[in-house]
């Protein structure tokens, strides 16, 4: 069976299979890079970068924590455990909930501005007339 041409071997990937298997921009992944959240992979004789199993497994696992919502600092810090072999559990858990906190606290300003919104856009009835009670409300102090 001839090979994928971005598929180098088994266990090794070209930066655009990378990018389809775990739908991240190949752009984010070279970004990862430079910032050092994954390790630069080895290169090819044509010089291309070639992704091992372990390089996916860290994309994946950086993917994840963005999808919940944890901030690239918030990231390097879990890696940070992960990558010295020397974490507990409780330490992860603190991450995690101190992440938790800081969602929270978003969740109540989302709530309050939701609630302004509401409050000030009930008071227009959305007429043709050049006074809008949303214009006034956004100008007051």
């Amino acid at each position: 069976m001839p090979l994928h041409k971005n598929v180098i071997s088994s266990t090794s990937l070209a930066i655009g299979a990378l990018s389809k298997k775990t739908k991240v921009n190949i752009e984010t992944i070279r970004y990862y890079e430079r910032i050092g959240m994954m390790p630069h992979p080895p290169r090819s004789r044509a010089g291309h970068r070639t992704y091992a199993q372990v390089h996916l497994k860290r994309l994946t696992f950086i993917k994840r924590c963005r999808e919940l919502g944890f901030t690239l600092n918030e990231i390097r810090a879990l890696l940070g455990l992960v990558d010295g072999n020397d974490y507990s559990c409780q330490e992860v858990r603190t991450l995690t909930l101190q992440h938790k906190a800081a969602i929270q606290t978003k969740i109540k300003d989302l709530q309050r501005l939701e609630t302004t919104l509401t409050q000030i856009s009930d008071k227009c009835t959305g007429g043709n007339i050049p006074e809008c009670p949303i214009i006034d409300a956004l100008y007051a102090e």
